[in-house]
């Protein structure tokens, strides 16, 4: 039977709500490395750098040839994970606090 076996987070950001905000908001990792946002507050959060209907383009940024990460709304308590394989500069936000100016940016190098 086989196990699985998961790294710790390289970086663990929170979430928390007064005021809205990722701690820290900017971060270095390397390639290959995960970053695990956790929501510590009271209401509703998400890290995503995916444009949509609901982010302006100038609001996230992802370098060429990488793909975007969306947590999707994560409650109070629950935790995301992503791991980053292309280096470069990553601004995301939290889509129900942007107006808050909740954003955060993500440096990995090689």
């Amino acid at each position: 039977m086989a196990s699985s076996v998961f790294a710790e987070p390289a970086v663990v950001i929170t979430m928390s709500d007064a005021p809205p905000k990722f701690v820290p908001d900017k971060v270095q990792i390397k390639v290959g490395q995960t970053v695990e946002w956790r929501n510590t507050g009271h209401t509703i959060h998400d890290a995503t750098n995916k444009p949509g209907p609901l982010v302006k383009p100038d609001q996230v940024s992802s370098p060429p040839g990488a793909q975007p990460f969306d947590s999707g709304f994560l409650a109070p308590g629950k935790s995301f994970s992503y791991t980053f394989t292309v280096p470069g500069t990553y601004r995301y936000i939290c889509i129900p606090h942007s107006a808050d100016g909740m954003a955060g940016e993500i440096d990995v190098t090689k």
